[in-house]
């Protein structure tokens, strides 16, 4: 997305009192009509464009840390020296050159990052799978200067797109299309990188290191990153095959129900997932009726608590959604959904948001090793030390909680494919990103940050009812997650709290 922060304050080119500028607070201003900031930190001044590449956050609204600024909207990351973004941004920042004289401060014109010259090994990388993680590995790897050759292998048209997007703006019919690929074809000739999306991969040689495709075509690889993903998971039910049953996960996807909608009016949505739920607000945006069948007696209960699971039935509820909890569908027909308790309701469609299955064939066939996923170590690197896995199928060490965990998230892909880049080009450390993701409601979002399946205490600060509430996950007496909703600035305080490993940070922050 665009750089587009409304353009208030000062003309920094004019200049600005040293004296001005607080350590680790940005100054907002323009330079020749776009948005700019000034950020002191670490003793030095930095002079940055002022929205975030991802969707145009406010980034002088986000939390500045050491040399790097978060964006408060989706906690994409930049370095303040380089411009370099950290996911769910790909795009880095503009950055400006800053002069200093006789106490003010002035931002002269934009800088030229050169791009690092990397070693040509490996000489070919090939990446499966052209989602989250795939697309910023192989981003990843030209930005960071790697000139040897690159292959991303898809399985579905138009190549990488903006996957969040496709159960919210865009299937509530508030985003345009053109806002769903995440890069075009001329951006993959220009960066030499091969994008392949009509012949997917078959099968793995890990002795000769090579890629089979359907075609018959192999490709040869010095590294290798498997980012296949996740299948939507059909419940074993008669009709869910029918062709009036759907589920989310790709463009195509998205398009079928927006098709169906379009000409229908009652749809029914089993599960009461977060890919389920944002189905259903996009749907009543439509001003469709919604059905949600769930056996949870809670939504959401298992990951955010009772409390916020009631908070947002209720939103639903408000906005016209029907819910029939501790219930499950036993057959799917034309026109209506029963129910295992022998109720019906009509529907001129459904949508499963059951969860997902990770896409770990390629894996299993090419012999290594599966644990919840695909294992990896801390560097993402399978049991084949040349195979790297990624995204919703790597299983990898959580240096927090202590425990292998498997992460579905967008932006914990995107930072992987990143760090998988870093570490085939010599330049790795150990992956300790904090997961996070969003979830939008109508006008309500919920940001998460960390991961726990279990907790044995939950502390609040704030209330649902002000806007402003943050809940902490605590097991074993350590806080593992942080919801909050309506307080993005608690929600990057957690999230650089837990990457720095800083408990007592956390702790003060619920206080």
């Amino acid at each position: 997305m665009a750089e587009n922060a409304s353009v208030s304050g000062p003309d920094l080119t004019v200049g600005v009192a040293a004296s001005s500028l607080r350590e680790g607070e940005p100054l907002l201003g323009q330079v020749a009509g776009e948005s700019v900031m000034l950020v002191r930190s670490d003793g030095q001044v930095f002079a940055t464009a002022a929205s975030c590449t991802h969707y145009g956050g406010p980034l002088a609204e986000g939390l500045v840390e050491g040399r790097r600024v978060h964006c408060p909207w989706h906690h994409a990351c930049f370095d303040l020296s380089t411009g370099l973004a950290a996911g769910p941004a790909l795009r880095p920042i503009t950055c400006y050159e800053v002069h200093t004289d006789q106490g003010l401060v002035r931002v002269g014109k934009k800088r030229d990052i050169p791009r690092p010259t990397a070693a040509m090994a490996p000489r070919s990388v090939v990446i499966i799978g052209a989602g989250a993680a795939g697309a910023a590995c192989a981003e990843s790897l030209r930005r960071l200067g790697h000139r040897g050759s690159v292959t991303l292998v898809g399985d579905e048209a138009p190549g990488p797109v903006d996957r969040p997007n496709l159960s919210k703006d865009y299937l509530a019919g508030q985003a345009p299309e053109e806002w769903i690929p995440l890069r075009d074809a001329e951006f993959y000739r220009a960066e030499q990188i091969e994008l392949l999306l009509t012949d997917a991969a078959s099968s793995i040689d890990p002795a000769r290191r090579v890629v089979s495709l359907r075609s018959g075509r192999e490709l040869a690889y010095d590294a290798l990153l498997l980012a296949t993903g996740s299948s939507p998971r059909r419940l074993d039910i008669p009709g869910a095959d029918a062709p009036h049953v759907f589920t989310l996960r790709t463009l195509a996807d998205s398009r079928a129900i927006i098709a169906r909608a379009q000409a229908a009016s009652r749809a029914v949505v089993i599960g009461s997932s977060f890919i389920g739920l944002e189905v259903a607000a996009s749907l009543r945006k439509r001003n469709l009726e919604v059905d949600v069948v769930s056996p949870d007696s809670v939504p959401l209960g298992r990951v955010v608590g009772e409390k916020l699971g009631g908070y947002v039935r209720a939103l639903h509820e408000q906005h016209g959604v029907r819910f029939h909890l501790g219930r499950k569908p036993a057959r799917i027909e034309a026109a209506r959904v029963l129910l295992d308790d022998g109720s019906e309701l009509a529907a001129d469609f459904v949508v499963f948001g059951v969860g997902v299955s990770p896409r770990v064939g390629l894996a299993q066939l090419a012999g290594l090793t599966l644990e919840r996923g695909v294992q990896v170590d801390a560097f993402l690197r399978t049991s084949r030390p040349e195979i790297y896995a990624a995204g919703d199928i790597a299983a990898y060490p959580d240096a927090r909680s202590g425990q292998r965990v498997r992460i579905e998230h967008w932006g914990a892909a995107e930072r992987q494919g990143q760090a998988v880049a870093r570490a085939m080009l010599g330049a790795g450390t150990p992956f300790h990103d904090v997961p996070f993701f969003w979830s939008a409601h109508y006008e309500t979002t919920l940001s998460y940050v960390g991961h726990t399946e279990q907790w044995d205490h939950v502390h609040e600060r704030g209330s649902l009812e002000s806007g402003q509430y943050v809940s902490a996950f605590e097991r074993a007496g350590k806080i593992l997650a942080v919801v909050s909703v309506g307080d993005d600035r608690a929600s990057l305080r957690a999230e650089v709290a837990m990457q720095a490993g800083d408990d007592a940070a956390l702790d003060a922050l619920m206080r």
